[in-house]
Parts: structure tokens; C-alpha cells; sequence
């Protein structure tokens, strides 16, 4: 698959999603592995002006999802998150985070991801791990 055309046709997919509102781009779609960017900013912190665990598992999820979806054939089958994950540490209070997400499980019937959010450095900032359903489409 050409992963330039990919990766703007994902990124096209986010149009007025919360991935946009939290600035998720998606970076990278290579075998058995995606990954997305997002910046850390005010969107994204919480009161005491952290990244917020809410953003980083909505990123995991992005991430995570996204990848079952480009490794099922979606003419006939869709990906639905059904359990996610998360230990966050170490915080993070500007610049940018990555979440790599990397095939555990791919079953006929379920994808198990291990999503990895590192900051600029490789630090690791939280790591996650989704299980998403693969279902057949309704027409």
C-alpha cells in the first residue's frame, strides 16, 4: 500500500472528529503498526496544567482503532473498541507525544493493540493496551 496516500486519506477521515479537536495526526502506517501524533497544549491539560489521561487514552484509541481498520478488509467488516487500558508514567506539560500502536493479537474476531504514547525524547508517557471487536458490516 502507498503510505503517503494512506496516511492522507486517514487524516482526511479525522475531519471534524475528536481527533481533530485534540490535534491527532496520524504519522505513520507500516506493517503491523500506526502511529499519530498530538501536541500538548492547553486542549489537552487538566487542572494543574498536565496532559490530561483522558487525552492520552483518546489518543491511544485513535491510534489503536485506526489500525485494526486499515488491517481488516472494510468493504465487509468494521473495528469497535470494546476494552481499553492505561498506566500513565510520567507527565508531560508541553510539546508533543506519539502514540505507537503495535499488534499484540489479530484474530478473526478480535485485535488486541499495545499502544505506546512516548514524548520528544522516547520517554515513555503512558502505555495502554485496546482490544477492539471485528464485526461484520450492516448493509
Amino acid at each position: 500500500m502507498d503510505s503517503e496516500n494512506v496516511l492522507e486519506k486517514v487524516n482526511a477521515m479525522c475531519k471534524n472528529t475528536l481527533m481533530e479537536t485534540l490535534g491527532i495526526r496520524f504519522t505513520e502506517i507500516g506493517n503491523e503498526q500506526v502511529s499519530a501524533t498530538m501536541p500538548v497544549n492547553s486542549k489537552v491539560h487538566q487542572p494543574l496544567g498536565l496532559l490530561h489521561g483522558g487525552a492520552s487514552i483518546a489518543l491511544a484509541e485513535s491510534v489503536g482503532s485506526m489500525a485494526s481498520l486499515l488491517f481488516i478488509d472494510s468493504s465487509k467488516f468494521e473495528a469497535r473498541g470494546i476494552e481499553i487500558s492505561a498506566n500513565h508514567v510520567k507527565s508531560k506539560k508541553e510539546g508533543w507525544v506519539t502514540g505507537i500502536a503495535r499488534n499484540i493479537h489479530k484474530g478473526k474476531t478480535t485485535h488486541l493493540w499495545e499502544i505506546r504514547i512516548v514524548d520528544e525524547a522516547g520517554d515513555l508517557i503512558s502505555i495502554c493496551k485496546l482490544t477492539n471487536i471485528i464485526l461484520p458490516k450492516k448493509n
